[in-house]
Formats: structure tokens, C-alpha cells, sequence
């Protein structure tokens, strides 16, 4: 079942091209908490069209942007060329622990005056005139 969900859609782990892809191009570097893995190319090699390695991740379960931490965000844009792994990543004070993804659940936020907000609505503070085509 693994493999038909692979080959007919993308949101699910890998696809059969980038599994390919991965296998022959692929080196791994690491995993995170989340059981994300990351690869970069084989032997340090740069790719022609971009000039540079290349990095990217294959997700557990669906790929969600959002469930790559702070340390492997950073190796996998560029801003350092250090691992979790080798230098592992120290939060800073400010931030969060990781939340999954809210959008589309009961718990995603919903701002004042949206119809799904809890309450009673503000009422409409009167300086909006609607247009009309016969005015």
C-alpha cells in the first residue's frame, strides 16, 4: 500500500522519482526528533545549475513544511553549514516548541469577526457606506 500512495501522490513521504533520485544521488547526513530524514549530494558535489550542493528532506508521514526544526531549517537553507548533528542546535529563549500545523482542525486560529470565532461579532462601526450602481 506503501508504494501505491508513493506513486500516486506526492504528500506522502517520497515520491517514486525522488526515492530514485535519493538513491543514486543521495547521501545522508542525519534525522530529526519528527523521524525527517536529510540528504544532500554524494561527495560534496555541486550542482551545475545552481553552484552549490544541494540538500532537501523526505518527510515522515505527510510532508509538512512545518515539522522541520529549527537546527535542520537552517542546514537545509543555507544559513549554516553545520548539522544539529555535529553542532547541535541551541534554542533561543523566545522561541516556541514545535506545534503542528493548526489550519483545517478545530484549534486553527480564527481571528475577531470571523464566523467561526467564538462570541458575539463587534458591531460595524458605521464609517463604511456600500457602493451602489444607482448612486
Amino acid at each position: 500500500m506503501k508504494w501505491l500512495l508513493q506513486l500516486f501522490t506526492w504528500w506522502n513521504e517520497q515520491t517514486l522519482s525522488t526515492r530514485i533520485h535519493t538513491f543514486f544521488h543521495g547521501e545522508r547526513v542525519g534525522q530529526d526528533e519528527f523521524g525527517n530524514t536529510y540528504y544532500r549530494w554524494k561527495n560534496g558535489k555541486i550542482d551545475p545549475a545552481l553552484g552549490f550542493n544541494r540538500r532537501w528532506v523526505i518527510f515522515k508521514g505527510v510532508a509538512e513544511g512545518s515539522k522541520v526544526p529549527p537546527g535542520w531549517y537552517g542546514w537545509l537553507h543555507y544559513l549554516t553549514d553545520e548539522t544539529p548533528i555535529s553542532a547541535p542546535y541551541t534554542p533561543r529563549q523566545w522561541e516556541k516548541p514545535y506545534i503542528p500545523n493548526q489550519t483545517g482542525t478545530p484549534n486553527a486560529w480564527r481571528p475577531s469577526g470571523s464566523p467561526l470565532a467564538a462570541g458575539v461579532r463587534q458591531p460595524a462601526g458605521g464609517d463604511y457606506q456600500a457602493w451602489s450602481p444607482d448612486a
